[in-house]
């Protein structure tokens, strides 16, 4: 029995022959999904995007539009001052155990076509797609993992507002949630005076791995520890234990994305001018916020691309992968590389101090490579001829019988070298401290909130009684009564109505003063 031609993608060579069941079958049945499957879950992401986006916390920041790492990063450095106690789960690997029908209750709530609602359970109801977050589809399991996880961002809001008892002594945080030290000058700057603290707690997410920070006891980070626990167990079905959900203190530093947040204890001069307008100087104490690169981390990705070996001091290893491409082009692909770097670590205090280990690697393992290809023994004698940044060509000092690079370059036979960026720690900027709004919200989530408060029908309600109030027209009305004089009165009885009203508003006009 033959069957039709399956969607195969673009890249793949045309199938002019028909394809037996069997092959469809195991092709299905395979870990590397379809191409159809990837068309079917970019139009699931186009249709349950707008629907769910609206309703997603303020708190998640992964896989949506408008929302990455760097927010995270810069919320944190906003709203995070002045916890001591932080709270720090992963729930990424553990997504994958969640069941269908929990994914389609969570599903249902927001989507109602059932025909819709029967196509993502066939997604899910396979024993091979059981599972909610899968490696090969990147289109569907995010999304479906922010529905999962949306409960709890809802669920953790309202801890949030339970959890707050503020304190009239405390310098900070004394009437509301939103009152704080937040200032373009000091933004992470807290005091440390005060006879009482207020109890305050915030929480973000991103994907599965979420922090909570407190500023209260330990106990009270234990507590929404067992909270947080019972909360998996009885929703999603899933048993947590104290490794996947730890707690830290600030003193220690909480590694998160990639970045270690910390304190700094600091003693600045305060002055003020009194009632009688003396001024006093004074030297307070306070904490601040500090979020620093993990350089650890970034030892631990260099050493899976293999460009370094060893852990306390990692000596760098030739860029063996660029063996076989030119100059110009293997500083150019290193120099995009170095640029990730930076743009990624774009939010950390010791920015300088990690692109500059980069680059360091970078350049190293360039040289490493350049002395192995053209047989100049060592790294300082390329450093040498191509100079710190690896601008210079080193082709025509190892062949002086070629012509010149100039002469090439200015003919256009070849290309030109760019150097390797960062060789001085000068030339790395440094971190971004502009401070990051508190009740921030992406352009795109503000127009869908505004759509859904729209079409709320006692929205118009109220518009149309205030209107008649006022006694103001509106276009609708206008428009009736034009159709309702066409209908009874008729084309020329109403030109000709018109028409007197004009001929009469241009005799007054014309008329002398």
């Amino acid at each position: 029995m033959k069957t039709q031609i399956f969607i195969r993608s673009p890249n793949e060579r045309p199938i002019t022959q028909f394809t037996s069941k069997r092959k469809i079958q195991s092709i299905l049945g395979s870990n590397t999904p379809p191409f159809q499957d990837r068309v079917v879950q970019e139009v699931l992401l186009m249709i349950l995007e707008p629907v769910f986006e609206p309703k997603f916390s303020s708190k998640s920041h992964a896989f949506r539009p408008g929302r990455n790492a760097h927010t995270v990063i810069r919320t944190i450095r906003s709203n995070f001052a002045g916890y001591l106690w932080f709270v720090k789960g992963d729930l990424s690997g553990i997504l994958d155990n969640i069941g269908a029908n929990v994914v389609m209750g969570y599903v249902a709530k927001g989507v109602r076509d059932r025909k819709l609602l029967s196509l993502i359970k066939s997604a899910l109801g396979g024993p091979e797609r059981n599972r909610v977050q899968h490696g090969e589809d990147v289109k569907r399991s995010p999304m479906l993992a922010n529905v999962c996880l949306n409960e709890l961002d809802h669920m953790m809001e309202e801890r949030i507002v339970a959890f707050f008892r503020p304190c009239r002594f405390d310098s900070i945080w004394k009437d509301s949630l939103n009152d704080g030290c937040h200032s373009p000058s000091w933004p992470e700057f807290v005091p440390a005076s005060g006879r009482e603290k207020t109890r305050k707690m915030d929480y973000i997410r991103f994907g599965g791995h979420f922090l909570i920070g407190i500023r209260g006891p330990r106990e009270d980070a234990v507590e929404i520890r067992k909270g947080i626990i019972e909360f998996c167990d009885g929703n999603y079905g899933l048993r947590l234990d104290n490794t996947k959900v730890e707690i830290e203190h600030i003193s220690r530093g909480i590694q998160f994305l990639d970045h270690i947040i910390c304190r700094r204890v600091i003693s600045p001069t305060l002055r003020y001018t009194a009632t009688g307008g003396k001024i006093f100087s004074e030297r307070g104490v306070g904490t601040l916020l500090s979020v620093t690169a993990s350089l650890q981390q970034c030892i631990r990705q260099f050493r899976q691309l293999k460009f370094v070996k060893g852990d306390r001091d990692p000596e760098p290893l030739p860029c063996t992968p660029m063996l076989y491409s030119g100059q110009a082009h293997t500083n150019s692909q290193m120099n995009k590389f170095l640029e990730t770097m930076a743009d990624w670590y774009r939010y950390a205090d010791s920015r300088k101090k990690i692109v500059g280990f980069c680059a360091y690697v970078v350049r190293s393992s360039l040289a490493k490579l350049y002395a192995a290809r053209y047989r100049l023994k060592s790294r300082a004698k390329v450093y040498g001829i191509a100079s710190r940044d690896l601008s210079g060509p080193l082709r025509e000092s190892s062949n002086n019988a070629a012509p010149e690079y100039s002469d090439l370059l200015r003919m256009g036979l070849v290309d030109a070298i760019e150097g390797v960026q960062f060789s001085h720690m000068s030339s790395i900027p440094s971190c971004d401290y502009t401070p990051f709004p508190r009740k921030w919200v992406p352009d795109h989530e503000r127009v869908l909130r505004e759509y859904i408060r729209l079409q709320d029908p006692k929205l118009f309600c109220e518009l149309h009684r205030s209107i008649k109030r006022r006694g103001l027209s509106l276009p609708q009305d206008e428009i009736s009564d034009i159709v309702w004089d066409y209908k009874t009165l008729g084309v020329r009885s109403y030109m000709s109505n018109s028409e007197k009203e004009t001929k009469n508003a241009s005799e007054e006009v014309m008329l002398p003063f």
